[in-house]
């Protein structure tokens, strides 16, 4: 290409690196739930960016495959800068960080992960010069972006906002989950910007609009999967999920008798809230109010929830031990509280858990469940020997130890009859196949504790509550999602928010759940289709690079 002509064209790349950003930030969550009408936009948001390395100017210009990589991995950067703009709040009001060292974490942050958007650019143009075929690199575009997802949630243990989160109020689109996980919602929207990016890159007037067109229609169908209105499971349990609202960055020792008696007395009245209003949906989005009335006898319900929460809760304190008990005795149900597990091994000394304790009806200890993934940088330091400078910056980062098992307990209800619960804690809800392996050991319903608390007025609780959302359509549970200060919420199989409480108060959510004990084929075999996705892609990958190798050695020759 003309060396004028290249520079002209070199802005519009750049250009739509950026607009492909811009636009994939738009199907999520931004400071508020996200209006469902906004998931369209995933449906043609990466199409500029795939134009950008693909087009006929990009690959005719010197060095294509770095200017792709260098194109997707600015999108990336910015995407993520943008969609996890909260780790910068949170570390700058929570972190005990110098000054600039927030904004230095979101960069560095950024720079880390927006490596996966560079090299899915990379093995996209891999392709396209290999086999000389723009159609071929677009085949093989969804199946890269599956493949790098997969990485992210495996390596670096960071699969935040994967693309087809952005589909969980699309209830036709998302019937893909139970087979596939989150992942082949994300391998159908590549594939839909794959055809909408033909109608920009292919040569010829007819294929590109054949293209163009079959692209827009395969979008606007998709999108019209918003419409439909799934099954309405039915009910046969309730559940009590308690909001204590609790400051996080306030202290929450409680050494103070009375302060610790003012709080059990809290969680004691919280705990017997079961006939009042709720939010028949997700929390300001305008949904209507419901109520739940009881009969004029005594009830009770068949779960009480405490979620995470800055509580000191010890397992080993005697004054906890002693007021949780009369709690799950006085409502006689059974009881799952966030708390502080403690071991003690006489070789390793005291480990520290994250952990839900759980009682009987009768005040009786029935479990524990340790948190197996922690949130790095929050709960522990990762390769805490080399980055041994870390704690100093951040002052607040906890130190527990992670759980070795995932548990599920049989609890029973005021029917009569006992069902099995999986408790899972807060991060661990957007590991996809981490969570199904509580469905897979079988668990009829889910239950979710977190502490949102750190995030505050932010994206990230709702883009939270959304991942959540998708673990109840993978598994086809319903999810008691009990939070320290929102979103507590009921979510049914289907992934629809049934009922919820106000962010920022303190209260309890009077929940009606039910029981499923069927499996869907993504519980029983996990992300098949996602490693499925990563094998090919390493072979087209691995192909496509020995190809273009041996090109260029017999140039040499």
């Amino acid at each position: 290409m003309h060396r004028s002509k290249l520079n002209a064209a070199t802005w519009k790349w750049w250009a739509a690196a950026g607009l492909s950003a811009g636009l994939l930030e738009l199907p999520f969550p931004l400071a508020g739930p996200l209006p469902p009408w906004r998931s369209v936009f995933a449906w043609f948001g990466l199409a500029p960016l795939l134009w950008a390395i693909l087009s006929s100017q990009e690959n005719d210009s010197p060095k294509p495959l770095r200017r792709a990589f260098l194109l997707s991995y600015l999108c990336g950067v910015l995407w993520y800068a943008g969609n996890c703009y909260w780790v910068r709040d949170v570390m700058l009001q929570y972190g005990d960080m110098p000054p600039l060292a927030p904004d230095l974490l979101l960069l560095g942050f950024s720079l880390v992960l927006g490596a996966y958007f560079g090299l899915f650019g990379l093995a996209v143009a891999l392709v396209r010069k290999a086999t000389n075929s723009t159609g071929l690199a677009l085949v093989a575009a969804p199946v890269f972006w599956v493949a790098f997802e997969l990485a992210a949630a495996r390596i670096t243990s960071v699969p935040w906002d994967q693309l087809g989160y952005s589909q969980v109020d699309n209830s036709v689109v998302n019937q893909l989950a139970p087979w596939t996980g989150v992942y082949g919602i994300s391998f159908l929207l590549v594939a839909v910007n794959a055809l909408i990016a033909a109608g920009l890159t292919l040569n010829g007037s007819a294929k590109k609009l054949i293209f163009a067109a079959i692209g827009i229609i395969a979008a606007a169908a998709g999108t019209a999967g918003l419409l439909h209105q799934p099954p309405r499971p039915r009910t046969t349990a309730t559940a009590v999920l308690i909001q204590p609202n609790l400051d996080v960055g306030g202290s929450s020792l409680w050494t103070d008798p009375a302060e610790w008696n003012q709080h059990i007395v809290g969680f004691a009245k919280l705990a017997n809230e079961q006939c009042k209003t709720y939010i028949a949906g997700i929390p300001q989005t305008g949904a209507p109010s419901g109520e739940i009335v009881c009969p004029p006898h005594p009830t009770h319900p068949d779960l009480v929830v405490w979620p995470e929460s800055p509580a000191p809760y010890f397992e080993g304190d005697p004054r906890f031990q002693q007021a949780a008990a009369q709690i799950a005795q006085d409502m006689k149900a059974p009881l799952v509280v966030g708390s502080i597990g403690m071991d003690f091994h006489p070789e390793a000394g005291w480990n520290q858990f994250n952990s839900a304790l759980v009682m009987s009806p009768a005040g009786l200890r029935v479990g524990r469940y340790d948190k197996i993934h922690l949130v790095p940088f929050g709960e522990y330091v990762p390769y805490s020997r080399f980055l041994f400078f870390a704690r100093k910056l951040t002052g607040k980062v906890s130190k527990f130890d992670r759980g070795e098992e995932r548990k599920v307990f049989r609890l029973g209800t005021q029917s009569g009859a006992s069902h099995r619960y999986g408790v899972f804690i807060c991060y661990e809800a957007v590991f996809a196949d981490e969570v199904r392996q509580f469905a897979q050991l079988g668990a009829e319903v889910l239950v979710n504790i977190s502490d949102d608390g750190w995030y505050g007025d932010t994206s990230a609780p709702w883009q939270h509550l959304n991942m959540d959302r998708m673990r109840a359509i993978e598994n086809r549970r319903w999810i008691l999602r009990d939070t320290n200060n929102g979103v507590t919420a009921a979510i049914d199989p289907y992934g629809r928010v049934r009922q919820s409480i106000l962010r920022h108060s303190e209260d309890a959510l009077p929940a009606e759940y039910g029981f499923c004990d069927d499996t869907t084929f993504y519980t029983e075999h996990g992300d098949v289709f996602a490693m499925a996705c990563a094998i090919l892609g390493l072979v087209a990958a691995g192909w496509s690079g020995r190809k273009i190798l041996s090109a260029s050695r017999r140039r040499n020759v």
